[in-house]
């Protein structure tokens, strides 16, 4: 009987959807990020360059900011799949990027991330759809 409740328990949990993406909480997952990068209409280049306007804007781009030749020379536009395979392992994805960051692994948390990171054009204003 407790074979049976416990069959039907992981039935029931891997049925259940994926949680949607959550910009709130990305926002808390970029809190990790935020020692080295900035969004928002005040954000600046520091120790990596600032990520407003990321989705859609070719790797090594953001004026200012002095790239690897490894990063600027990756023919990589940054879109949801392929910054999700960057984040989860920075080294592998473009090797001899400066990122040092040893990745984000839950899909979840990456996919909180993008959301947060998409509501901000490349000016830094949010989005009307994000608000």
């Amino acid at each position: 009987m407790r074979f049976a409740v416990l069959v039907a328990i992981t039935l029931v949990a891997a049925a259940a959807p994926a949680r949607a993406q959550d910009a709130a909480a990305g926002e808390k997952i970029f809190t990790q990020c935020r020692t080295c990068h900035q969004v928002g209409e005040s954000a600046k280049n520091v120790a990596g360059p600032k990520l407003n306007g990321l989705f859609g804007r070719k790797a090594g781009s953001v004026e200012g900011y002095s790239y690897s030749a490894a990063n600027k020379n990756s023919g990589i536009t940054w879109d949801e799949a392929t910054f999700a395979e960057y984040i989860k392992n920075p080294k592998a994805k473009i090797p001899g990027t400066k990122m040092v960051y040893a990745g984000l692994k839950d899909e979840q948390r990456i996919k909180d991330l993008i959301a947060y990171l998409k509501q901000f054009d490349a000016g830094g204003k949010k989005t009307a759809a994000s608000q």
